[in-house]
């Protein structure tokens, strides 16, 4: 997951190959908070990881439940319909899938809990729900904000001889949250069957199908009248299905198909294949589908996938009642920066209680970019910007909302080639952490994937510098010098001597070297090799190597592969001169010998190692005069590279100057 102050994306292409999805939230917290409840061991497969999903562990652990987790597999051992633990401070973030069935439950079951989260949790609305709580007999309270959480829940006086009655028209999470728990109460002796009531119009009713779908694989079936009565029989109880599978999230498909329809269409590419979610899917949100192919996308599905290309283009505007996709809409409003005309989503109200008010926060987001947008209530208007003059590059907010993060990135498809910066990247760990990863993975862009080259002599500390810089921008990181000294390594474990008559086979070896760099750290084929690249012997088989011909040729073309999305800092002596001659920032450090024969000295001490400061200080002397004369390759800084003598400063100092330089070449730069 990207953890930085902003992610820029450079404009592009399309997408292709194949993506897979993480789980479903939406299933996720249901099916963990279902297996809790019930008798039994439950192992769910597939799991999301993310956020909201950690939450809900770490509150079934305090709750008493046996939770073992191994990746995407989870092994919980049900409370058996009680909590084992009658007292908790629970801790829920921003997640509502969490809060809602989890208070609804515990209010079921009693005990002394407090249910809190996140600043923005606090001014979820929550009021609704209590309301229908506090009037079948449980205990609810408010220790804020009436309406809000955080909330306070003691031992219930359960009346359930009357329907309940819950509001249908805020959020279809208040009624998921009471079909999940009443079954706790339909199984106790002399239950009767319980009634729900829905006031107003549900919104969101493919979420409650999801609901009831996993209520019956746990052993509970509830019957309903349309979307406004559900009745729960008496006698109900939870009985584990042993094992469950989580289906890949339908919400996330939906940034992957809007992305799929917005690809130039290449010869020879058959679009984006989505794997882990099909038309099938149990999830509402599925039914973007259809919506996408109203505005132009070429979908086809099979089981459990769905491939995705450009269709109609531009897409075509469309008018749409969004309420059985509330959150896959937000993608819609994204794809309707490329449509023909004016696109309006209505009946969204449920939008301005989400992780922030959706309608208001794409408006303003949308306008940066170059958007007219009208809001109402429940409705937003967005007129595009023109296809190449009317955008505008944008430094977008996101809210610590990830939907907005995600939709944004769809920006920057544009026609005019214009980067889009996405700021706290991270949010998307709530449901998606990989999910910049997995877009640059299909990705291509439609400019250079922009470059730093960071040079200088030996000990000029441009390979700390450079893979700090890498790491506050989340750009990959290259460190040149080491690529000999790697393929030496490769070289001795398939057994070839760095000898000319394995030439060939060593080349081939450098052309395809398993390699990766970390700050400080390097690795070969998953295997770290820090230290043992930097041996004497690693050293002399690393000139050995360099003298092949075709070994230099070979690691040239490794070098340019490392220029992948979303972008690279490179470092060595001729990264600005040779090998990124074309690179949009190019630092050449100019300490002094002296100052970097301090630093080794320094360096070499503090690892144990005595050291002469006067023969280091000769010896890189002597080396900076090879470097310089020799006839491949030789030391100097680019004709437009900006000089940096870091002589005095510290790393943060010579890395925060770096950014100002690199923050001076974006076309964002003032709205950061």
């Amino acid at each position: 997951m990207f953890d930085t102050e902003f992610l820029d994306i450079p404009a592009l292409r399309g997408v292709h190959g194949a993506v897979r999805l993480p789980g479903s939230k939406s299933i996720s917290n249901r099916v963990l908070l279902l297996a809790a409840l019930c008798e039994g061991q439950t192992t769910v497969h597939d799991l999301l990881d993310s956020d909201d999903t950690r939450v809900m562990l770490d509150a079934l652990r305090a709750l008493g439940c046996g939770v073992q987790v191994d990746g995407t597999r989870a092994v919980i051992d049900g409370l058996g319909g009680r909590a084992r633990q009658p007292a908790a401070d629970l801790f829920l973030g921003n997640a509502g899938t969490a809060m809602r069935p989890l208070t609804a439950a515990l209010a079921v079951l009693g005990g002394d809990y407090q249910l809190r989260g996140i600043p923005r949790m606090h001014e979820r609305p929550i009021g609704d729900l209590v309301d229908a709580l506090q009037a079948l007999g449980c205990t609810v309270d408010y220790l804020g904000t009436p309406g809000y959480p955080p909330l306070r829940i003691g031992q219930p006086q359960l009346r359930l001889d009357q329907p309940i009655a819950v509001r249908g028209d805020v959020s279809s999470q208040f009624l998921t949250a009471l079909l999940l728990a009443l079954p706790l109460a339909a199984g106790q002796p002399g239950a009767q069957d319980i009634v729900i009531d829905v006031v107003g119009e549900l919104i969101s009713q493919p979420y409650v199908e999801i609901t009831l779908q996993l209520l019956a694989r746990f052993g509970v079936r509830v019957q309903r009248q349309g979307w406004s009565r559900f009745t729960i029989p008496s006698g109900s109880h939870y009985q584990s299905p042993g094992a469950i599978h989580v289906e890949a999230d339908a919400s996330s498909a939906s940034y992957f198909i809007a992305a799929g329809a917005l690809s130039e269409r290449a010869e020879g590419q058959n679009g984006l294949q989505i794997d882990g979610v099909g038309e099938d899917s149990i999830q509402g949100d599925i039914r973007f589908v259809d919506a996408a192919r109203l505005m132009g996308a070429d979908i086809v599905s099979g089981p459990n996938w769905l491939r995705v290309r450009r269709g109609a283009w531009p897409l075509k505007a469309i008018d749409l009642d969004c309420n059985h996709i509330p959150d896959a809409a937000m993608t819609l409003a994204a794809m309707a920066l490329y449509a023909d005309g004016p696109s309006t989503l209505r009946n969204i109200a449920s939008w301005r209680v989400k992780e922030t008010d959706r309608i208001a926060a794409m408006a303003t987001e949308l306008r940066k970019l170059g958007a007219t947008v009208e809001e109402g209530a429940d409705y937003i208007r967005i007129t595009p910007p023109d296809p190449v003059t009317g955008w505008r590059a944008a430094s977008l907010h996101t809210y610590d909302d990830h939907r907005m993060a995600m939709c944004g990135s769809l920006a920057a498809f544009n026609a005019a080639c214009l980067p889009v910066r996405i700021e706290d990247p991270r949010c998307v760990g709530k449901t998606y952490p990989d999910y910049f990863e997995a877009l640059f993975a299909v990705a291509e862009a439609s400019v250079p994937v922009p470059v730093i080259c960071v040079d200088g002599p030996t000990a000029s500390g441009k390979g700390t510098l450079a893979s700090e810089i890498a790491h506050r921008l989340g750009y990959h990181y290259l460190d040149s010098g080491a690529l000999y000294r790697l393929t030496g390594l490769a070289a001795r474990q398939a057994g070839l001597e760095p000898e000319a008559v394995n030439e060939a086979e060593i080349a081939d070896l450098a052309r395809a070297l398993p390699v990766r760099f970390g700050p400080g750290r390097v690795w070969l084929a998953g295997a770290e090799v820090t230290d043992a690249i930097r041996t004497e012997a690693a050293g002399m088989d690393a000139s050995r190597v360099s003298a092949f011909p075709s070994v230099r040729e070979a690691l040239l073309k490794l070098q340019h592969e490392f220029a992948r999305l979303p972008g690279l800092v490179a470092d060595g002596r001729d990264m600005g001169t040779q090998v990124f001659p074309f690179a949009p920032l190019k630092v050449f450090l100019t300490a002094g010998a002296a100052q970097r024969a301090e630093r080794r000295h320094k360096q070499l001490i503090s690892k144990g190692i005595s050291a002469n400061i006067a023969s280091l200080r000769a010896d890189l002397q002597a080396r900076d005069a090879r470097d310089t004369h020799r006839a491949a390759s030789p030391l100097k800084a680019a004709q437009d590279a900006l000089l940096l003598d870091n002589s005095q400063l510290s790393v943060d100092e010579s890395v925060e100057q770096v950014l100002a330089w690199w923050q001076a070449r974006q076309p964002f730069q003032a709205s950061a």
